[in-house]
């Protein structure tokens, strides 16, 4: 019996995505190790996205704000960390807790809104808070961004270093557990309820469903996740600066979002793989047009990648399971 129970438990943790996303990181680092800063960036922004597929994907909550949440988050771990506190993984988690504080003040009054309304809302708070940003000199430091920015060893044990080494492992750390938090939520009754609020709001409300609390507590969630991939970008780079707050920021993420595939979690990574990739690439290329490239791959999966490409993804591997079965 014990010997039965053994397989099928390792066919279980081998289910884990966490796993397979931490070989590919494992591979990423022994193949291109003269690339581990631009691959730390990718896992940062990789939990920026996933935090935004959380809001819009899954609760369909249209926003163009997301920025303020990962603004905030960095700007709380600069601070935090100028101010005299570098352990840096209380600083993450603090500057969590600020994203949601945030999401938790804003959310009762922005998820009263639906659509146009609420897009531009959203909208409209992210150049707030950049405009408070800009001029707020004396805290952020303007256009010249926060300096003198240091963190302790990780755990005590890991130092920073130029190779970027740490700070990519650590990356991926928090990666797998945003993404196993994530993925809980999503597969759980309240992730269930959250995708009925989206499909059809007034229904789930005849039915006695706390809509308006799901959205909030959905919103909170994503603002906590999108603050904490702010603390980790300032803590790999010790920089935070005005473009963290910028609209472009929020653009950028929901374009990662439907490459990859909107509502599907993984799609959230996928894309902020394939987005990143192609941009380091073109920019390389031709650092003066490589929009065109962006432009072009977006244009080629709105067109023909229903779903994103996870979404084409699934419909070839149908396709090829239909071939076999005739």
């Amino acid at each position: 019996m014990t010997g039965n129970a053994t397989p099928s438990r390792m066919r279980k943790y081998l289910l884990f995505p966490e796993l397979w996303i931490a070989a590919a990181a494992l591979l990423w680092f022994v193949l291109f190790p003269d690339q581990l800063s631009f691959g730390t960036s990718v896992l940062v922004t990789a939990i920026f996205v996933m935090s935004l597929d959380l809001v819009l994907g899954y609760a369909g909550v249209v926003t163009l704000g997301h920025a303020l949440f990962f603004g905030f988050g960095a700007y709380a771990a600069g601070l935090i960390s100028i101010y005299g506190w570098n352990e840096p993984i209380s600083v993450a988690v603090a500057a969590s807790a600020v994203g949601a504080t945030v999401a938790l003040a804003t959310g009762p009054f922005v998820l009263r809104l639906r659509e146009l309304p609420l897009l531009m809302v959203t909208l409209a708070l992210g150049a707030i808070a950049f405009e408070a940003a800009n001029k707020a000199t004396w805290l952020t430091g303007g256009d010249d961004g926060l300096v003198g920015i240091e963190f302790k060893p990780v755990l005590g044990l890991f130092e920073w270093t130029l190779s970027s080494d740490t700070a990519y492992v650590y990356a991926v750390c928090w990666l797998c557990v945003c993404l196993y938090i994530a993925r809980r939520i999503v597969n759980s009754s309240f992730g269930l309820a959250v995708v009925g609020v989206r499909e059809n709001f007034w229904r789930m409300a005849l039915l006695g469903a706390p809509v308006q609390r799901h959205l909030l507590r959905i919103y909170v969630i994503g603002g906590a996740l999108a603050a904490l991939a702010g603390a980790l970008s300032v803590e790999t780079v010790r920089f935070v600066g005005l473009s963290v707050l910028s609209v472009d920021t929020s653009i950028a993420a929901l374009v990662m979002l439907v490459v990859g595939g909107v509502g599907r979690l993984y799609g959230a990574l996928i894309g902020t793989v394939a987005y990143m990739l192609v941009h380091h690439v073109a920019a390389q290329i031709n650092p003066y047009h490589w929009m065109f490239v962006i432009g072009a791959l977006l244009v080629a999966v709105v067109m023909y990648a229903r779903g994103g490409l996870l979404g084409l993804a699934e419909t070839l591997a149908a396709s090829v399971t239909r071939v076999r079965g005739a």
